[in-house]
């Protein structure tokens, strides 16, 4: 047999093993790592370590020879086995003493002692001793290659493995774990495929290699293809469709589960939590321990902790923590999780006393994700100046922290500060340049949001997803159809493909500037669509005056298994209010709360309004208002005011909708100025002067209507009868031109 090239490790140790009262608490582990399993030690273990520690090898070798009288075989045995408690505990230098000082010893005591090495991570001194071993089976193999695998040495693993006298299923096993723990899956999956035997655990290794790297196609492929799926197995899948988004999956599976563990039930109560349905995590969790009678652990109620944040309701969670309580995981929290989780929780929902009471009982583990939790929910509820204390006090701040601040500032509108603490940030990243872009379109800083875009690329930073969403978003929001053509041609040329979000966001866009082709066109291609895609499309054309086209991607919709809701009945009401579909408004009106279980809102009984009215059934209108099932606002008598003069006018109906209408707003504006013109188009001028007259009491002056264009990045706004542009004279000249000539 071929000697190994293994490569030198070094490793750094210290042990500081004080002699003083006999105590096993006062023993240092000589080594920390997540592998070790503690056993509790004996009271003659305890001794013969106190022996072994301070050198006093006679009297642990007595301690050893009166342990009771066994047979030879026996007394090996034991030895061995107290080898394996020590190294287990890390008191691993104990461990090879005792090993030197055992009269006999056997391939087992051997592997005990390597395995020891190994799982301390202390790989140099395991493979001297793998060398040195008089005899070697397939377990000593087996412990180094795992040794190295563990240790992210996947070469010298794979060294071990090809050149092994014998391999057996845990062999092969250890070496996809290793080759799926480095990232090479196709490598994983070849020495899967080549394995003679395939054991339960060789199938759920490489399905749960799949799922965790999120490639759930092939992970499926696998797991159809098993003959006897166990609970692991079920559980990887659940758990990877749920990490990959697709929560339906994920439940469909856990719901065929035949038997499931708590750790079934963790990972789906966490798939809904992580993916923001809240409600059904808690429900689940609800019927985990009424129906099933299982005891959560740490993991479940970390997600649940989650699942209360985001749903809001501080009862819930207040009941929640008390659980916690009763159970001693706030206690047990040995690496902070559960105590960072309702930090986050409690400053979520704005309870800062008991996130900072939890904060400061736990300050000795000091964390910096808390103290984030702490800044964001203090600028949550508009403490800033509490948010600034905190921030400044800490010793340690991440990017987490700067951006939080910045985005607090930009939410109560102070820019100034927001900008003065970008600038003072140590290292920018991607994420704080979109804030700042976001925070300045959120304070209707268009041009600075544009050119802190272009900054942002001349410094060499690749713009997010995000950031072109904001920009498009904006740039739909001010009708900027050439800033946003130039966004898009930018996003084909740095992105190689383009999530649904930004798919969204351009379809609006388009849709907002007037360009209704581009906007189909993107959602035509799309190869998926959620409820967002269908809504902006309905939307589009709706305000386009498009109502076939709308109920022909309505009906799309319905097909494809998508559920409308109340903002896809919005557009499509508009939609048939603006064209005259009075009995399709009306079906479709009756079938929200009928086929979908939607209760109408005040937007949509406006629409319903706006329909009657258009329609020329301003009476019917009238008599829609009084049957509601609440007190009318100014918004429905506003829009019923606004539909009298439609058709033929209706001054009666007018009158009645003015004065309740002004009765709730006596300075509304377009109540006056829409009943001024009604006055005048059935020529009842003096009525008509008077209601001037009073509109001059009241010092009321309606707003003029504005539009603006973008010339060479800048916008040129007008105002209706405005005339003081430089060059108002020669625009308007050109105006007129144009409309003679089309006459």
């Amino acid at each position: 047999m071929r000697a190994l090239n293994f490569r030198a490790f070094s490793f750094s140790l210290s042990s500081n093993l004080n002699c003083g009262r006999f105590d096993v608490q006062r023993f240092k582990p000589q080594f920390s790592t997540s592998e070790t399993h503690y056993v509790k030690l004996t009271f003659d273990d305890s001794q013969i370590l106190d022996c072994l520690s301070q050198q006093r090898l006679g009297e642990a070798r007595g301690l050893l020879d009166e342990m009771p009288k066994r047979s030879f075989q026996d007394r090996v045995v034991c030895w061995t086995s107290l080898l394996s408690r020590f190294s287990q505990n890390g008191f691993i230098d104990e461990a090879r003493t005792l090993f030197e000082i055992m009269p006999e010893r056997n391939v087992v005591t051997y592997n005990a002692m390597l395995s020891g090495y190994v799982k301390c991570g202390r790989l140099s001194d395991a493979c001297w001793f793998f060398q040195a071993m008089p005899e070697r089976n397939v377990v000593s193999w087996t412990s180094l290659l795992c040794g190295f695998a563990n240790a992210g040495k996947i070469d010298e693993a794979r060294e071990v493995f090809n050149v092994m006298p014998e391999r057996n299923v845990v062999s092969w096993n250890s070496m996809v774990v290793g080759l799926i723990r480095s990232g090479q899956l196709e490598e994983a999956r070849q020495v899967f495929n080549e394995m003679p035997v395939k054991s339960q655990v060789s199938w759920n290794v490489m399905i749960a290699g799949y799922t965790e790297h999120g490639r759930m196609d092939e992970a499926r492929v696998l797991f159809d293809g098993m003959e006897d799926p166990n609970v692991v197995t079920w559980t990887s899948m659940v758990a990877g469709y749920c990490r990959a988004g697709n929560v339906q999956e994920g439940y469909y599976l856990f719901q065929k589960m035949s038997d499931r563990n708590v750790v079934s039930w963790t990972a789906m109560i966490g798939g809904f939590a992580w993916n923001g349905f809240y409600k059904e995590a808690l429900w689940l969790f609800l019927e985990m321990k009424t129906n099933h009678e299982l005891e959560p652990d740490g993991e479940s109620f970390i997600s649940l902790i989650y699942a209360c944040a985001g749903i809001g309701f501080p009862r819930v969670a207040m009941q929640l923590h008390a659980q916690l309580i009763i159970n001693c995981w706030d206690y047990n929290d040995y690496d902070g999780r559960v105590c960072k989780s309702l930090i986050y929780m409690y400053s979520m929902l704005g309870i800062m006393d008991f996130a900072w009471y939890i904060f400061l009982r736990n300050s000795k583990n000091y964390c910096i994700q808390s103290c984030n939790s702490i800044i964001n929910g203090h600028i949550r509820i508009g403490q800033l100046e509490k948010a600034q204390s905190l921030f400044d006090a800490v010793p340690v701040r991440d990017k987490i922290s700067w951006t939080s601040m910045i985005n607090g500032y930009f939410n109560v509108g102070q820019v100034a500060k927001a900008c003065y603490m970008f600038n003072n940030m140590p290292d920018i990243d991607a994420v704080a340049w979109t804030v700042m872009i976001s925070g300045h379109v959120q304070n209707e800083l268009f041009a600075e949001a544009a050119h802190l875009f272009s900054e942002m690329r001349a410094k060499g930073v690749s713009p997010l997803n995000s950031t072109f969403s904001v920009l498009i978003g904006a740039a739909g929001a001010m009708a900027y159809l050439d800033q946003g053509r130039q966004f898009h041609c930018l996003l084909m040329k740095t992105q190689f493909e383009f999530d649904l979000f930004l798919q969204n966001s351009l379809i609006s866009m388009y849709a907002k500037c007037g360009a209704i082709g581009d906007a189909y066109g993107i959602f035509s291609k799309m190869t998926f669509r959620d409820l967002v895609s269908w809504n902006s499309m309905i939307i589009g054309f709706s305000h386009h005056g498009l109502a076939s086209e709308a109920l022909e991607v309505f009906e799309a919709m319905l097909t494809s298994g998508t559920c409308p809701n109340s903002v896809t009945f919005l557009g499509i009401l508009s939609a048939c209010s603006h064209t005259g579909l009075h009995n399709q408004g009306w079906e479709l009106f009756d079938s929200m709360s009928n086929m979908f279980a939607i209760p109408p809102q005040l937007e949509h009984y406006v629409c319903m309004i706006n329909l009657l009215g258009r329609a020329g059934k301003v009476e019917e209108a009238e008599e829609f208002i009084l049957k509601l099932p609440f007190e009318p606002d100014r918004s429905i008598w506003g829009a019923l005011l606004g539909v009298c003069g439609f058709g033929k006018i209706n001054m009666g109906i007018a009158r009645r909708a003015a004065k309740r209408l002004l009765e709730l707003d006596p300075l509304n504006v377009p109540a006056h100025v829409v009943l001024c013109n009604l006055h005048a188009s059935i020529g009842q001028h003096a009525e008509e002067r008077l209601l001037r007259k009073e509109m001059e009491l009241k010092r009321l002056r309606k707003v003029p209507g504005c539009s603006w264009i973008l010339l060479k990045g800048e916008p040129y706004l007008f105002f209706s009868g405005d005339r003081i542009h430089p060059l108002a004279e020669q625009i308007l000249s050109l105006l007129f031109g144009i409309k003679d000539k089309l006459h």
